[in-house]
């Protein structure tokens, strides 16, 4: 997901009712009376509402006549004259199904989460403010050029959210609304600024940084940059270098020194700048891959497709909430405009899909596009000015302050900004921070042009120019067209920064020459266009090879997906839809294939010669477990369990030179690559436990780590989902895997999307979940069932209102002008 960009959604307004109800200290609890009420009260909530509606409805602002037809999966198909007709009943039907959504995300974007939840909420609101996100919206409101196409959208989309707010009655009031006794607030453009922070922050808030100076301040700046360098010791690039297989560097693991005490300062800036996001990835999994921003889409040349069609895959991997974090769509403008697929409640348009001519899909690039600076102020206690280039440049105060439930104010506190950003002191300096969300603009134009020119592309060079425009946050776009070419971007804006280029230091901000020079052109982006070897993946791996890269883009995570997605695609040259969907869940692991021959080598040698330490009864039982695993993670595989709680404990072994004294956590955890990379020298002094007497080397550290998996474990995948949720699902995929979902099930594929590019495209895919957000319809979780097996449904794309009249179950509502009736 980390936080997802819906993170305080459902599972929040549900939580603050039922704390209301029970009469806990939210402020007003909503009287029981009107809850119960059987005509208007909470059982009324939802009914008609939950299957699509039929009729007719008015939006103010319509040019023209609008047709929408609901299909029998309650997908709306939207028919318009006009584009923006077609945004303002996109805004009209998200808010139907979504509204609760739309409200809170909103309020969590801006930090106003307070104004429901009350003080609890108030460290969530802080880091949203603290981090600049409410003050750039606002820029962003005051630069949008009046009749430009972000202008035009959402104020379209606005006009639609509220004419649906205007017409809800008393027993279609949402029933987290009523729970909390509130009603919904007017949507305002600009709360779609608010939409793209929020997953700036989701998708582009990572600052290796982080990783590194707690690290540095346990083990020394030597040891803590080869722990955490800048491109993983195993290489699968997204720009293809020539080589099929994965390319192994010649990585040195730097054993551990003397402590950093100045790195220690700095991790406590970094805590404190943005403390939730450091949580976050300190708290993470070593085999999850940063499981919330894991992604996967592919495309295949007709060259190796069994029916002679581009074909193409993606399923972006975010956190699992219901409602889903995505909505399905069709837009139809006659002449302009027939774009399939999914948007996020908030959005004007679709941002993953297809027309009539192109399909797409992204994963997230994980760009460090935030850098930090050490700022000289003229007084370390009232600070007004910072000093750049021997001039004084003035500080902005920011006073911000937070309401409770009844509007009143129930904490202040003032934010800082240099011209570089947003300011925090920890001790006796000041750091700010440049990050490219707080610079993107004017309006996030350059995002809602981008996917409005994307939905128009007609092939895929057209889409990469398309593309030209959009700027955060980075991702990684796999493309595909009717004519048979494939392509694939990492896109967006790349800093370029001075001196090595790397973003891996806190920089002086006294002076210009710590600051960015500029960005990365288009045509300078990792990219390809109909490779030669007839396919490209993204899995969230290096965007290009270390050995040929053109400069610092960030730090990449494991590529063992990647490895893996590419070893499928290299193994067959006649790739059917069929395939494409499987492998979406494919159970195997590249990390299993690589460190299971690892443990079984030294369980063989431990065996022979006893290592000190090791239970040779409980290390022989492992190794009999582990040896009978076809390492795949299917479901309820304990093998595959097995193998997490040896990698886990191996961690924990390797590692524990990070661990503080008196805690037991570690300040930050190294990626499996480096863990691999360790596998390559037997006697690194990462291997031995300092915790115990003998020195241990690696076979020693990998028996013990095995056979104290050996116990009883009540381990599975999850999908925790939050409030009215569904818990407890068994599904297939595990750590690693394409289908990488963490061990407390709250993260993993939000969509799934198939699509053959024939002379007429064909498309297939689902959500775990449904499209209203009623809880108490049939349509709040009907798709969780396809979702779970693995299986996609064929995704109708009528071609006129007519044609889409005669779809299964299909339903519809017509919208006329003001006066047209």
């Amino acid at each position: 997901m980390r936080a997802s960009p819906l993170r305080a959604s459902l599972a929040l307004l549900v939580f603050c009712g039922l704390l209301a109800l029970l009469s806990r200290p939210l402020g007003p609890a909503p009287a029981l009376g009107p809850l119960l009420d059987p005509a208007r009260g909470v059982w009324a909530t939802g009914r008609g509402e939950g299957a699509a509606p039929r009729g007719e409805a008015s939006i103010p602002g319509l040019a023209g006549p609008v047709r929408v037809v609901y299909d029998d999966r309650d997908v709306p198909h939207i028919f318009a004259s006009r584009v923006d007709d077609a945004i303002r009943v996109l805004g009209y039907v998200v808010a139907r199904d979504r509204l609760v959504q739309l409200q809170v995300q909103t309020l969590a974007a801006s930090g106003r989460l307070t104004e429901i939840a009350g003080a609890r909420a108030l460290p969530l609101d802080q880091e949203m403010r603290g981090l600049g996100l409410p003050r750039n919206a606002e820029r962003i409101a005051r630069e949008t050029a009046a009749g430009g196409i972000e202008d035009r959208f959402t104020r379209a989309y606005a006009d639609g959210v509220n004419a649906w707010i205007a017409s809800i009655t008393p027993a279609r009031m949402p029933l987290e609304l009523r729970l909390l006794g509130i009603g919904p607030a007017r949507w305002e453009p600009v709360n779609t600024a608010h939409l793209m922070n929020r997953m700036m922050w989701t998708l582009a808030s990572y600052a290796p940084e982080r990783d590194r100076a707690p690290a540095a301040s346990m083990v020394g700046a030597a040891a803590a940059a080869s722990l955490f360098p800048e491109h993983t010791p195993i290489q699968q690039p997204i720009e293809p270098n020539g080589s099929p297989e994965p390319r192994f560097a010649a990585a040195r693991i730097v054993p551990p020194g003397r402590p950093d005490s100045g790195a220690r300062v700095v991790a406590s800036i970094l805590r404190a700048l943005a403390p939730a996001t450091t949580r976050r990835l300190a708290a993470a999994d070593p085999g999850d891959d940063r499981p919330s921003a894991a992604s996967n889409n592919w495309a295949v040349a007709p060259a190796r497709s069994a029916t002679g069609h581009a074909l193409l895959a993606g399923d972006p991997h975010l956190e699992l909430t219901l409602p889903s974090i995505w909505y399905e769509v069709h837009l139809v403008v006659p002449g302009e405009l027939d774009v399939y697929g999914v948007t996020i409640p908030g959005a004007p348009g679709v941002l993953l899909g297809m027309n009539r001519d192109v399909a797409w899909s992204s994963t997230n690039t994980g760009a460090d596009v935030m850098d930090f600076y050490a700022e000289r102020v003229d007084d370390v206690d009232h600070p007004t000015r910072t000093l750049v280039d021997g001039a004084w440049h003035p500080v902005e105060r920011r006073v911000e302050r937070y309401r409770g439930r009844r509007g009143e104010v129930i904490a202040t506190d003032t934010v800082l900004y240099s011209h570089r950003g947003p300011m925090r002191r920890e001790g006796d300096r000041w750091l700010s921070m440049r990050w490219t969300a707080l610079e993107s603009g004017p309006g996030w134009g350059s995002v809602i042009e981008a996917y409005d020119l994307l939905a128009r592309a007609t092939s895929a060079r057209g889409a990469l120019d398309a593309l030209d425009r959009f700027a955060a946050p980075a991702q990684n776009f796999v493309i595909a067209d009717r004519q048979g070419t494939i392509a694939v971007r990492s896109n967006g804006r790349f800093p370029v920064r001075p001196g090595d280029g790397s973003g891996m230091v806190i920089r002086d901000g006294s002076t210009s020459a710590s600051d960015w020079t500029g960005d990365l052109r288009p045509a300078e982006y990792p990219q390809a266009v109909a490779p030669a070897q007839g396919y490209v993946a993204t899995a969230n791996q290096d965007p290009w090879d270390p050995a040929t890269a053109r400069g610092y883009l960030g730090v990449s995570i494991d590529p063992w997906r990647a490895m893996r997605i590419n070893r499928l695609l290299r193994a067959d040259s006649q790739v059917t839809v069929d395939a494409m969907r499987r492998w979406q869940t494919d159970p195997g692991s590249e990390r299993a294939e690589l460190f299971v021959p690892a443990f079984l080598r030294a369980a063989s040698r431990c065996l022979a010669a006893p290592c000190a330490g090791v239970d040779t009864t409980r290390l022989r039982e492992g190794a009999r477990l582990l040896g009978e695993w076809a390492r795949r993670y299917t479901r309820d595989d304990r093998r595959a369990i097995l193998f997490e709680l040896a990698m886990r404990q191996l961690t924990d072994d390797t590692f524990e030179e990070l661990v503080p004294a008196g805690s037991e956590r570690r300040v930050v955890t190294p990626s499996s690559s480096i863990l691999a990379t360790l596998l390559r020298d037997s006697t690194n002094a990462w291997w031995d436990d300092r915790r115990t007497a003998p020195r241990e080397d690696r076979d020693a550290v990998l028996a013990r780590a095995l056979g104290d998996a050996v116990r009883q474990a009540n381990v599975r995948h999850l999908l925790q989902i939050p409030a009215l949720g569904a818990l407890g699902l068994s599904v297939q995929g595990g750590p690693s895997t394409l289908s990488p979902l963490s061990g407390t099930g709250t993260h993993g594929a939000s969509w799934r999307m198939v699509v053959e590019l024939g002379p007429e495209l064909e498309a297939w895919g689902t959500y775990p979940g449904g499209q209203t957000g009623d809880p108490t319809a049939p349509g709040y979780r009907d798709r969780l069932p396809l979702w779970l097996e693995g299986r996609l449904a064929p995704l109708q794309r009528p071609r006129s209102a007519a044609d889409a009249g005669r779809l299964p179950g299909a339903r519809t509502v017509d919208f006329a002008p003001r006066g047209a009736r």
